[in-house]
Formats: structure tokens, sequence, C-alpha cells
């Protein structure tokens, strides 16, 4: 296993419950790879915040970004944000900052190049508290009491690497919310079987019930591998698609065709669990 093998973070215990045929999970797209997982009263966001579109992805609109600062439904009661890497179209820094102010109780996870790369003030050790740093050596692992949030994170190289993107971390962040609904999110992860063949063994810890994959493992034979073989997920729901996609399913590109993507902001998607996290 090489400097991308994965390592786990353990936030919280959760409680004992146990999904049900008709326990349901709610995805709201908000733009490129923000999405917001609502289960009950649990709420997770991944990627909310970003300023760069590079002209071919979506901004999150006005009236969605607004709402989230604001802690309007559905983005009131928000528990954690993730960020999956330190990239312009993924996250902003300040944008996160105000986020955390404006949702006092809000925790965030990220990778350290992220967490560090935050306008925080060093005496701030209420905020500084929130802040949850995915360390960059492979071998660290940490444990916190979180709720009835239960996370993991691995480490999977950017799409282009080693070419391009070498030095960004890239976080795939999987999710179990009151231990009944569990949701993997993959910033940018490459399409090279190889580096989830290494942690084949945590693929197989939990059921996934959602994949947040980019699209472009669904344009791959590696990525299409990856998602038969080791994501196994339920329902797989590929995001980071660009702006000029077609809104309409049946327009997709024909390799696309049968594939669900989200493309328009303020979508939802519900996805019915019918089993168990374990």
């Amino acid at each position: 296993m090489n400097r991308f093998r994965a390592f786990a973070i353990a936030i919280g215990i959760c409680a004992t419950g146990l999904a049900g045929a008709d326990d349901v999970v709610v995805a709201k797209y908000l733009a490129n790879a923000g999405v917001l997982i609502s289960h009950g009263e649990t709420k997770i966001v991944f990627d909310p915040l970003f300023d760069q579109d590079f002209g071919i992805y979506e901004l999150v609109p006005k009236d969605i970004e607004n709402a989230l600062f604001a802690a309007e439904p559905p983005f009131d009661g928000l528990d954690a944000v993730f960020v999956s890497h330190h990239h312009g179209d993924h996250f902003s820094p300040e944008r996160m900052m105000q986020l955390l102010i404006a949702q006092p109780d809000l925790q965030l996870f990220g990778p350290l190049q992220a967490i560090e790369s935050m306008p925080v003030d060093p005496k701030d050790k209420a905020l500084r508290a929130r802040l949850h740093a995915v360390e960059r050596d492979p071998d660290s692992t940490f444990t916190q009491v979180f709720g009835e949030i239960e996370v993991s994170a691995v480490r999977i190289p950017h799409s282009g690497w080693p070419a391009r993107h070498a030095e960004v971390d890239n976080i795939a962040f999987r999710v179990s919310l009151d231990d009944a609904v569990t949701v993997l999110h993959m910033g940018d992860a490459h399409t090279d079987p190889v580096f989830f063949d290494e942690q084949a063994a945590h693929w197989a810890e939990r059921a996934l019930h959602l994949a947040l994959p980019p699209y472009w493992f669904f344009l791959s034979d590696g990525g299409n591998q990856i998602l038969d073989e080791h994501i196994r997920a339920d329902e797989v729901i590929g995001v980071h698609v660009p702006e000029r996609m077609p809104d309409n399913p049946s327009n997709y590109p024909e390799e696309l065709r049968g594939r669900v993507l989200f493309s328009v902001p303020g979508e939802e998607k519900r996805v019915h669990v019918h089993r168990n996290v374990k």
C-alpha cells in the first residue's frame, strides 16, 4: 500500500437505529460538486462554497448561497460541512469563514491544506475547535465524538495525477448519518482502479446508500470498474458536471445516457434506504 493508502477518521459512535425500507435520504444539489444531504434532523453539506467556475462549471446561485449563510431551510440546523480539496471550484477560504461565523455550531472537515488557508484568528479557540483537519500523513488517524455522525476519510489522488495536481490533497469522505445512511463524496478523485484496489478493506467496511463521484467516472473503463467493484452504492449520482450539460437527461451525450447526474442547482433527489450501514 503506497502513500495514498486509506486512513480513517472516526467521529462519534452513532446511535443504534436501523435503516428501514421506508427510510429516505434527500440530496439537494447546490452546484458543481456541492450537495446537501439530509436524513431526518441530521444535515451535512459537501463543497458548498467556491468562487471559481473556470468558464466550465456552474457557481452556486445567490439565492441558495444566501439561504446557506442565513441558515434558512433547508440549510437550518446544519451539523457539518466537508471540503474535498483546496481548489477554487470547490472551496473558498473567505466564504467558508463567513459560513462558520453565521452558523456557530457548524463543524468543518477538510484537508489540512484547506484548513490552513482559512483566515482564522489564532486567539479564537472556539472557532479553531470546530476545524477538523485531515493530515497529509497517510498514517494519521483521529477520533472525536460528533453526535450522530461517523466519518471516514481516504486520500485519493486528484484527477490528472501525477502530471497535474500532484500536490493537491483530494479527500473522499464517507459519512454515516444516524447509523442509518452512508454517503460517499469523492471530490475530484482519479479513475485509476489501483488507488481503490489498495484500499479494498476500507470500501468493504460500510454499505453505501449514495455515492457522489465526479461525472467523469462514468466515462472511463477504470471509473466504471471502481464503481462496480469497490463503491457498489445503491444509488450513484454524478456531480462536477459542466454547465453546458443539457438539463434533460434524454439529451445527454450518448455515453451518459441512463446515468443520473446533478446538473440543475436546487434540484433534489430522494434515495430510499433498504439496507443497514454495516
